[in-house]
């Protein structure tokens, strides 16, 4: 088993209905920050890997088939190189929308532990993955946090081949996706995970606030 896509969006671009829009489509195992959350060592494999001169990907994401949200997303150039057959999928939203949901759900939870945070506690993946990579170590400036979301865009389409990539919204439904994957649309509706009534129960319930 090999990774045949990576997603290089953010999270809050409707990555976990794509990991369900994913497996639905066959892809046996979407790596989502979810898994990371729920498996002990994860985060610790991740933080090694953020300053790692090489990364050993096949043990990484062994038996996954594909990647989407954080921390994968922070790797696609890494990843893109590494699994030169793979194809990319950058998940994309209105950017201040996005923040909105950003702020509101997963920088809420940054921000308290910021607050309540000793200094002297190791480095974790919410802060060296979204506060100082996606954000540029500004989290509470919309304007800012705009301009860092389509500098992203910019740079995967500057990064990527664009006969591997897709840029989605997921509003747009089956239709581009399995395209663009060669995959016959299901009966089923597309997925709608994560919306932000459901982040509480989602991740609160997963343990997000002890990592």
């Amino acid at each position: 088993m090999t990774i045949s896509l990576i997603g290089a969006g953010y999270g809050r671009t409707g990555t976990l209905s794509l990991k369900s829009a994913l497996e639905t489509l066959g892809y046996n195992k979407c790596h989502h920050m979810i898994e990371v959350i729920n498996t002990p060592g994860e985060p610790e494999r991740w933080m090694q890997a953020i300053d790692a001169e090489t990364v050993d990907w096949e043990s990484m994401l062994e038996g996954y088939e594909a990647t989407v949200d954080w921390p994968a997303c922070h790797f696609y150039k890494a990843l893109a190189d590494y699994y030169p057959k793979a194809k990319v999928l950058l998940s994309v939203r209105d950017p201040l929308a996005w923040f909105e949901s950003m702020s509101a759900t997963t920088l809420r939870v940054i921000r308290k532990r910021m607050q309540t945070g000793d200094a002297g506690q190791p480095k974790n993946l919410g802060t060296e993955l979204v506060v100082n990579a996606a954000f540029g170590g500004e989290i509470d400036d919309p304007e800012h946090a705009i301009r860092m979301f389509n500098q992203h865009t910019k740079d995967v389409v500057d990064a990527i081949d664009p006969s591997r990539l897709l840029i989605f919204d997921v509003r747009e439904g089956w239709e581009p996706l399995c395209q663009f994957l060669d995959k016959p649309v299901p009966d089923a509706a597309f997925p709608r995970v994560n919306s932000r009534d459901e982040f509480e129960d989602i991740f609160f319930g997963s343990g997000l606030q002890k990592n």
